[in-house]
């Protein structure tokens, strides 16, 4: 997913600050991402070998870090077996959710929420109407997202199976959205992306031999009750609501059929505004958090655009433990190329790594 603030391309020069600093990863080390988002991060210290937990307040990101993070065993899907008999026949165990993802791609579009609510759907050409997908594409992801509720409903879907699905789901029809990347408004066109089919391609399953945990919780309060070796943050940098910027992915992923409001059809987050995207609380929610967490390391992303300044880190930073930081220069986020020609002002940014040993 093409995700604001994802370190997706800036993972090997995080892997490397982490070494740096707290060494090569040992046995039954544990590793916490904060701010999870969509998980990039704790994927890769996963494939590395650590117990990881990861948390995000967005309902999405949960469903998304739930199968990346969560799922850690082969899924066998037998509750399907008889509805899709073809489960059976697959020569290795861990195909049988492609073969599930296979039949959902053929169930038929339906005019649920998504498509009454986010196409073109039945209005006219003079009709305001909200064009974030095609009507296919709105009409596919109503009939897969009622599906894979349905099974779950009729006990036919492990816990596990059900966030694989559903993170397979949202990632699909990301990529068929006619968006410029966020939620925030759609395009008056389709876009050459949003013409092409909602595919559930499946989501990819990451083994380590570990347990690990996935929470959807406010990160102050989970913070309090943490225990890790490696504490990584990554919050908010500016003023920007990521609920709001992806609001129609948290209505996906809940499928609640939420009073939405305005062009855009913004569903209420007011539950789920951040303190770290507000001037006026960033640092007195970042204190909180640094004081009260229990690790042996943190460790800080954020860019020299922030609402917190390199000294506002430093410094609160430096009330818990030795300190020390890494930067490099970076690519900003952009919107799709393709529909948002806006020349901005400058295409690099610098990251910086703060970090804290504790131990």
């Amino acid at each position: 997913m093409n995700y604001i603030g994802s370190k997706h391309t800036l993972l090997p020069f995080l892997e490397r600050s982490i070494t740096l600093v707290a060494g090569p990863y040992r046995d039954g080390q544990t590793f916490c991402d904060l701010f999870a988002g969509t998980g990039a991060v704790g994927r890769h210290f996963k494939r590395i070998g650590y117990q990881v937990t990861a948390n995000d307040l967005q309902y999405y990101s949960y469903v998304l870090n739930r199968q990346y993070i969560g799922n850690h065993t082969i899924l066998m899907f037998h509750g399907l077996e008889e509805e899709i008999p073809q489960i059976r026949d697959v020569l290795f165990d861990d195909m049988r959710g492609a073969k599930v993802c296979e039949y959902l791609n053929f169930l038929k579009p339906i005019e649920g929420f998504v498509y009454q609510n986010y196409c073109k759907g039945r209005h006219q050409d003079g009709e305001d109407y909200r064009l974030y997908f095609s009507d296919d594409n709105g009409g596919r992801c109503d009939a897969i997202r009622q599906k894979i509720e349905q099974w779950r409903g009729e006990g036919k879907l492990t816990e596990g199976e059900y966030f694989f699905l559903l993170a397979t789901l949202i990632e699909g029809i990301d990529r068929v959205a006619n968006t410029a990347s966020v939620y925030g408004a759609f395009l008056k066109r389709l876009k050459r992306s949003a013409q092409k089919p909602l595919t559930m391609k499946p989501a990819e399953m990451i083994y380590n031999g570990q347990e690990h945990y996935v929470y959807n919780e406010d990160a102050n309060q989970l913070a309090r009750h943490l225990h890790v070796d490696i504490l990584y943050l990554d919050p908010p940098y500016n003023q920007r609501q990521y609920s709001a910027n992806y609001h129609l992915l948290e209505t996906i992923a809940l499928y609640d059929s939420p009073q939405i409001t305005g062009k855009t059809g913004m569903r209420d987050y007011s539950g789920q505004r951040s303190q770290y995207c507000s001037r006026s609380s960033v640092k007195e929610a970042f204190r909180q958090l640094i004081q009260e967490v229990d690790a042996h390391y943190i460790f800080l992303s954020y860019n020299n655009e922030g609402l917190m300044t390199f000294d506002d880190i430093r410094s609160i930073m430096e009330e818990r433990g030795r300190y020390g930081c890494f930067k490099q220069e970076y690519g900003r986020f952009k919107a799709d190329n393709e529909s948002d020609t806006r020349h901005i002002a400058g295409d690099k940014t610098t990251e910086y790594i703060h970090y804290i040993a504790l131990s």
